[in-house]
């Protein structure tokens, strides 16, 4: 099989993730597709405006009626730091299956400095998709998935897509500013937000 893993805090999951996840099962033929919203994250603190059953709830919104995708709560449930290389790990128990995992650009770029790089190459096919349109990330993404072919000889492919330029700490602050970000949310997820008071302090 062909599994895809899709990592992030998804706090709140938007329009963007939902892009990211249909270009990623349609571009890299995926059988199956993981979303899974992280636990104790080393790379960032976890914003407190929503627990974990509320970013797994979202999510489960937000990718309900996509054929192929699964939620899936497996770093949530594990205990201490969650790192990536831990749950590739329990997605390779068959060795013909073949893992992609998809990063944004900042991920990419740092992908050598997470816990076990090697093994994280070993155990799948990095993926990619930009966000942004900043022409001067250009080169350094260029020279990095150069580097990552020489050190650990598996290419980074890029996904193509028109960016869909909104982040999740951008809409957490226009809620708290009391904007309408409906239109940068998938369906239900906004309705959600306003039930669960989510995000306003």
């Amino acid at each position: 099989m062909r599994i895809g893993i899709y990592g992030g805090t998804f706090s709140p999951v938007h329009i963007g993730h939902v892009q990211a996840a249909k270009a990623f099962m349609e571009q890299m033929w995926l059988d199956v597709l993981f979303v899974i919203p992280t636990g104790v994250t080393p790379h960032k603190e976890m914003d407190n405006g929503a627990s974990d059953a509320d970013r797994l709830q979202m999510c489960k919104l937000a990718f309900e009626g996509i054929d192929g995708v699964i939620v899936s709560d497996v770093e949530m449930l594990r205990h201490g730091k969650s790192y990536t290389v831990d749950t590739l790990r329990m997605f390779s128990v068959n060795s013909e299956d073949r893992l992609f995992l998809l990063c944004g650009t900042d991920m990419m770029l740092s992908l050598d400095t997470w816990r076990e790089p090697e093994e994280i190459f070993k155990l799948c096919y990095p993926v990619y998709i930009r966000r942004e349109s900043d022409s001067s990330l250009d080169k350094k993404i260029i020279d990095k998935i150069a580097e990552y072919k020489q050190k650990y000889g598996k290419n980074v492919v890029k996904l193509t897509v028109v960016p869909i330029e909104v982040s999740s700490s951008g809409i957490r602050e226009s809620i708290k500013a009391g904007e309408d970000v409906s239109h940068l949310l998938p369906q239900g997820i906004y309705e959600y937000i306003k039930e669960k008071g989510l995000y306003l302090t």
